[in-house]
């Protein structure tokens, strides 16, 4: 299936079904708070840092993180190389603990939905434990991220997620909670903000940034929803990848108007991620 840049308004009440379900959302001004600071305007700006200080006033760790899904999902994080020119090893322990993310995430009310959706719709399986394999092979089955790279480096779970290095640049690196914690060891020096995602500045629920990682390489643009829960993000991007969509997407979640970008790679996800419509 195409791109749809029309405002799918049949799938825009699916998502924000899904948006009302996911029990485990982090809320603004409760569980964390943003220092949003200064505004980008140029993805060529790299050499001048809008913000002195972290993207993240603070989290409540225990809280958030204590979450069994955020805590099964932080799991992952560490698993990976983010050079792409390094090859991808998952150990015995590492799939086990994709597969235990997987059993809490397909149990959630957020992932049910989507399950049950994408099952009416001909698009899935109903057996829960052939959608758990699916669900598999879409994130976490390794493969080249470009055709000329050498070795298996890469997986639709790590680029949307972790986040990946190329020489000198960022590519993929799409989730609030990654960021937090790469924020917090010092390996983010988050340089300013170019859209909100909401007209509310209290409760910024989608950012557009650029941030340098790991002091050497550089993410001139790049987005991520904020405070959802990791099952939120990956029934969103499941959904549009199983009914077919690629490339440009716009939705309305709620009151926010977003374009998700997903394109595929083999039979997994090469990348997903949303863009703001609201500056």
């Amino acid at each position: 299936m195409a791109e749809s840049s029309e405002l799918n308004e049949e799938l825009s009440e699916v998502c924000s079904t899904l948006w009302d379900l996911d029990e485990n959302r982090c809320e603004p001004g409760v569980d964390y708070d943003l220092d949003l600071q200064g505004y980008v305007t140029s993805t060529r700006q790299m050499r001048k840092d809008w913000a002195d200080y972290h993207l993240f006033s603070w989290l409540d760790e225990d809280k958030v993180l204590g979450k069994e899904t955020y805590h099964a999902f932080r799991a992952l994080l560490d698993n990976y190389e983010s050079e792409v020119d390094k090859p991808e090893e998952i150990t015995e322990t590492e799939e086990q603990e994709n597969w235990h993310f997987l059993d809490l995430i397909i149990n959630t009310p957020v992932m049910q939905h989507t399950h049950q959706y994408l099952v009416d719709q001909g698009k899935a399986k109903e057996d829960p434990e052939e959608f758990r394999k699916q669900l598999y092979d879409i994130w976490f089955r390794l493969y080249r991220r470009c055709r000329s790279d050498d070795d298996i480096n890469s997986c639709g779970f790590e680029h949307v997620f972790v986040g990946e290095t190329r020489g000198r640049n960022v590519i993929g690196f799409h989730n609030w909670i990654q960021f937090y914690l790469q924020e917090k060891k010092g390996n983010i020096d988050y340089r300013g903000y170019f859209r909100r995602g909401t007209s509310n500045e209290d409760s910024p629920r989608l950012v557009t940034l650029q941030f340098m990682w790991k002091k050497m390489t550089a993410k001139p643009i790049g987005s991520s929803f904020i405070g959802t829960s990791p099952e939120f993000e990956m029934a969103l991007y499941v959904l549009l990848f199983m009914l077919g969509y690629t490339g440009k997407v716009s939705l309305m979640i709620k009151e926010y108007e977003v374009d998700i970008m997903i394109y595929q790679h083999g039979r997994g996800i090469g990348t997903a991620f949303p863009i703001s419509q609201c500056d």
